[in-house]
């Protein structure tokens, strides 16, 4: 019944803001888990720095394009060169300049706008634990190591945390979130179905107790 309904839903459209009703939905499924308190310093970092080696990040900051499909309903091709990115979803095509100030877009740009900001995070958000406002912690967690991330600025929500759980290799397997759009904090998506393109490496199916989110015709250049 659960799955049905969120297929339901999940047609209609939405990126995370679909995680608003998912998560009234099956709030019962939950327990509310605090925010870990992490310690910053060497060790955060020497940990962030074996994520983006893993991954490639040197060759992932020179790509020119990349185009990926999230969930079967929003489309990107994103022109990393320029600064541009065209969104398709329903009977909608908007073209982006992301040199633009959020504010000066319409009704219509804002919503494309908030649909790549938050479903663009779930394909590259590995290499933006550096990004301005981002602050890390490690802290010790039972399937790995954590690295918590918490961005002061920036994104459509700022100040949102993300727990990655990373293996031996340098790879995440999983996050937890504690964001402002998920009224419930801890839950637990993993990172998997990594594929390699450019010499880069993309994480294409996260799933949790109640939700898949996928990744699909995912182009680098």
């Amino acid at each position: 019944m659960i799955k049905k309904a969120l297929k339901i839903v999940l047609k209609a459209g939405g990126g995370l803001l679909l995680l608003i009703f998912i998560v009234s939905l099956v709030t019962y499924l939950f327990v509310n888990e605090p925010k870990p308190n992490g310690v910053s310093g060497d060790r955060a970092e020497q940990l962030a720095d074996e994520m983006l080696a893993a991954l490639n990040k040197p060759a992932y900051d020179t790509l020119a394009y990349l185009e990926f499909t999230f969930k079967g309903i929003h489309h990107y091709k994103w022109d990393r060169e320029n600064n541009r990115v065209l969104v398709n979803w329903r009977k909608n095509e908007v073209l982006l300049d992301l040199n633009l100030k959020p504010e000066s877009y319409d009704e219509v740009e804002t919503t494309a706008y908030k649909y790549f900001i938050n479903d663009s995070f779930w394909l590259v958000a590995p290499f933006k634990v550096r990004d301005d406002g981002a602050l890390r912690f490690t802290l010790d967690v039972e399937e790995g190591r954590g690295l918590l991330v918490t961005y002061t600025s920036g994104g459509v929500t700022p100040g949102d945390s993300y727990l990655w759980i990373i293996d031996d290799n340098g790879f995440p397997q999983a996050w937890k979130l504690w964001t402002s759009i998920v009224p419930i904090g801890g839950v637990e998506f993993s990172w998997e179905n990594w594929e390699k393109l450019g010499g880069i490496h993309f994480s294409t199916l996260h799933k949790s107790s109640i939700l898949n989110l996928d990744i699909s015709e995912l182009v680098v250049r």
